[in-house]
């Protein structure tokens, strides 16, 4: 059973930083094109960040651009999320997803793996 885990979740205070990392075990990862989404308490689940199969390319929401850095290891079969300059509002449930694209993918539904998430929480 394919499955993504993700790790590195917790709580920071304004301006911290945190790394999340999602670990798969999925054969053909590098196939795969992931994304880092977040959903807070009472909002919809949005896209944060996202990254191609061979992790040429990458895609910021305009709200993490120059905060947040998506990068990936497929020789590990991870991908990662370096977030900086943290804000009290990227407080939210983050999950990776994995989509069976070799690009970036924006639409929810065409992820079809979904890590169980972790909780960033960022304090003023």
């Amino acid at each position: 059973q394919v499955q993504l885990v993700e790790s590195g979740g917790g709580l920071v205070q304004a301006g911290g930083s945190l790394r999340l990392s999602c670990a798969a075990s999925l054969r053909t990862f590098s196939s795969y094109g992931v994304g880092w989404f977040r959903q807070a308490p009472g909002k919809e689940r949005e896209l944060v960040a996202a990254v191609s199969g061979p992790g040429r390319t990458t895609y910021y929401a305009d709200s993490v651009k120059g905060r947040f850095t998506i990068s990936r290891d497929n020789a590990k079969n991870t991908v990662h999320l370096q977030m900086n300059s943290l804000k009290p509002e990227d407080t939210a449930v983050y999950y990776c997803a994995g989509s069976p694209s070799l690009g970036i993918v924006i639409v929810d539904a065409r992820y079809n793996i979904w890590g169980q998430g972790t909780q960033v929480t960022v304090s003023s």
